[in-house]
């Protein structure tokens, strides 16, 4: 059993809780010589994946540059689409709708034939 590490002693502090020997604060000790402290302050950059990939393989700085401006140009650009072709779906079902309730009220015989047949074509498009 000599190949074994040593147990870490624990102890009980006045609180009652248990904590382990090593882990306890040691007392300040002045130091003689006044220590030199480096510290590092990082700030973490937003994830661009598209310059890492750019940088790591060495494309260079206007790959860079492209992703940071054109990848934001983009996405609003995409975003914008979509909302105009939400607003012009929107507007079509609306504007058949009362298209519809225009010729079925006003048309008589005929215009509920029409409204008849119109539903039917926009049933079989679907």
């Amino acid at each position: 059993m000599n190949h074994l590490p040593e147990p870490t002693p624990v102890v009980r502090l006045p609180d009652g809780t248990y904590t382990y020997a090593d882990h306890l604060p040691t007392p300040i000790q002045p130091a003689a010589v006044p220590q030199v402290v480096h510290q590092h302050i990082h700030q973490a950059p937003p994830d661009r994946t598209v310059q890492r990939i750019a940088l790591g393989s060495g494309i260079g700085a206007g790959t860079v540059a492209a992703g940071v401006y054109f990848g934001p140009l983009l996405v609003g650009a995409l975003t914008a689409i979509a909302a105009n072709l939400a607003l012009l779906a929107f507007l079509a079902a609306v504007l058949s709708w009362g298209v519809v309730t225009v010729v079925r009220s006003i048309g008589g015989p005929d215009g509920k034939a029409a409204a008849k047949t119109l539903t039917k074509t926009r049933k079989r498009r679907r």
